[in-house]
Parts: structure tokens; sequence; C-alpha cells
């Protein structure tokens, strides 16, 4: 081999990188002057910054997913539910994963139950949730898994009432709504404290 010209742009990929030498040898050139691609606009119904597909959304379709409760209530609907309907309703629609009573399935415990010897008690709302409005949010917003957003705010209601009784949190005559479920005291919200700590970005 006399004139190893094939050895030209292996040596200048192992001295620049193979990324530079294979833009520079690879890529062609970006036209330029009359024959240069425009670049894509987007319609002026639009707006800057748009995609320029789908459209708004309605108010009627935004209503459904503003639906958060805070810890003091706020967001909560009008409706209310007993430990007894919320039994029924729970080995109905949430046993099959959450096993009878809420103790244990395929996707886990809900409530407290005895501690095994060796083992962590496993995190359930009975002993880690900090307020019992999340109890009715994450039902209303999440459950029952195969069809989420399906159940009436007297079922939510009747769930939360049933899942605070058998973590043994309410007595079995408590009707939960808008005003007692805020009012239930969890035992692990004094565990949650304000993140203070200073030096850095402040995130309240």
């Amino acid at each position: 081999m006399t004139n190893p010209w094939w050895l030209i742009p292996v040596f200048l990929m192992h001295w620049y990188g193979w990324e530079a030498v294979s833009m520079h040898w690879f890529r062609a050139e970006a036209p330029t002057g009359a024959s240069a691609v425009k670049t894509d606009t987007l319609p002026e119904r639009f707006g800057p910054g748009a995609f320029g597909f789908g459209r708004p959304a309605e108010p009627a379709q935004v209503a459904t997913l503003d639906i958060d409760v805070r810890p003091d209530g706020t967001g909560l609907p009008a409706g209310s539910g007993t430990v007894a309907t919320g039994a029924v309703i729970f080995a109905a629609k949430c046993s099959a994963c959450h096993g009878a009573g809420g103790t244990g399935g395929p996707n886990g415990a809900l409530v407290i139950t005895d501690a095994t010897p060796g083992k962590r008690p496993a995190k359930v709302i009975g002993n880690y949730w900090p307020y019992a409005t999340t109890v009715f949010d994450y039902i209303r917003r999440a459950m029952p898994f195969n069809e989420p957003g399906s159940l009436t705010n007297d079922e939510v209601y009747a769930l939360t009432a049933f899942l605070l009784h058998r973590n043994k949190l309410i007595d079995e005559k408590t009707v939960m709504n808008a005003k007692t479920v805020p009012a239930v005291r969890m035992p692990a919200q004094a565990s949650y404290v304000p993140d203070d700590r200073t030096g850095g970005p402040e995130i309240r």
C-alpha cells in the first residue's frame, strides 16, 4: 500500500473526535440564498409559541380535572357518605386490588394491620397520610384503578368514611362530608413539617 489515503479520515477522527469529523466530512452544507428552505411558521390563529395542532380546552373539560382538594377542605364537593355504605362499595369495587377490608392485596394494604416480627409496618392511610382530605381527593381522582373518576361524590365520601374507620380514626356512625373530613386529625400529620432550610432556593 503505497498510498494509504483511507488512513486520513481515521487519523482525523482520532485527533478531533468522531462527532466533529463526522459533521465536517459527512454533513451536507445548509443551502443558502434563494434555494434555502424557509423555516416553518405557525398559523396566526394559534398564537406565538403554539404547536399548531389541537384546540383550546372547553371550560367544562377543565372543570372535570380541576377537582383538587386542599388540607383545609377547600374544594370538597357537596355530598356525604357513611361507613356502612362504604363497606359495600369497597367490597364491590376495591377489594380485588386491596384485599378484604383493605388489609392487603395485589396493590397493597390501606389499613394498619398487625405488625410482622422483623418487618417494618407498611405505610398506609392510618400511619402515613397527613390529611384525611387526601383520602377523598385521591379516591375521586384515581380510583377505582380500572375506571378512575367513575365514582359519585357520595360514593367517594362513603369510601373515605370506611377507610378512616378501618384505620380506627372515626367511629362507625360518623358521616363524612365537606365539614367532617377536614376535621379528622391524622396521626402522621405531626411528622410532616415545613421545609425551613436556608442557604439555597426557597420553595414554598
